[in-house]
């Protein structure tokens, strides 16, 4: 098996530092979870992340076979405690290869995690039990054994070339 660092070195920041209300208005998740994403709103839209941080994870991916491997590496502007960016307003700027979600291409990134919101969302598939929208708790992604809250290592530390070191299969 031949690894190589995905050529835009794939992830995502969807960490807000900040969580803001999950529903707004008198909408309840269901009423707004059966939109099409590119009708939500841009609170809506925020929502949809649960806060796992996983998409802030390195990923390498098979040159022969296609496959995609998360890594325990996670983007040096991540704060690792709070799964959440530092530097979120900057992100990419600071990091241009960070890409942002947008409900045009969520459905075509399939290196988002399985459990992501938005990708659920653009297969047609509902939100987890253990999601921050349906638990009413943004503590839940973590009390579920979900987010990379103690489990990665900031880039920093990291030699680009040992990356195949730090697979990790825990992220399906």
């Amino acid at each position: 098996m031949c690894l190589r660092a995905l050529r835009r070195r794939v992830f995502s920041c969807r960490c807000r530092p900040v969580r803001r209300r999950y529903c707004s208005g008198r909408e309840s998740v269901s009423e707004w979870w059966e939109q099409p994403l590119e009708a939500l709103n841009t609170e809506q839209w925020e929502a949809l992340c649960d806060g796992c941080a996983r998409c802030c994870l390195h990923k390498l991916e098979d040159q022969d076979t296609g496959d995609i491997f998360f890594t325990r590496i996670r983007c040096r502007y991540l704060n690792e405690n709070r799964c959440s960016c530092t530097r979120y307003s900057e992100r990419t700027r600071l990091v241009p290869e960070c890409i942002e979600l947008t409900p045009t291409n969520s459905a075509a990134l399939e290196w988002l995690p399985p459990t992501c919101a938005y990708r659920l969302r653009a297969r047609g598939e509902p939100l987890p039990e253990w999601h921050p929208l349906r638990t009413g708790d943004p503590q839940s992604v973590h009390a579920a054994g979900i987010s990379i809250r103690g489990r990665a290592i900031s880039e920093e530390h990291v030699h680009p070339q040992g990356y195949d070191e730090h697979i990790i299969h825990w992220v399906e």
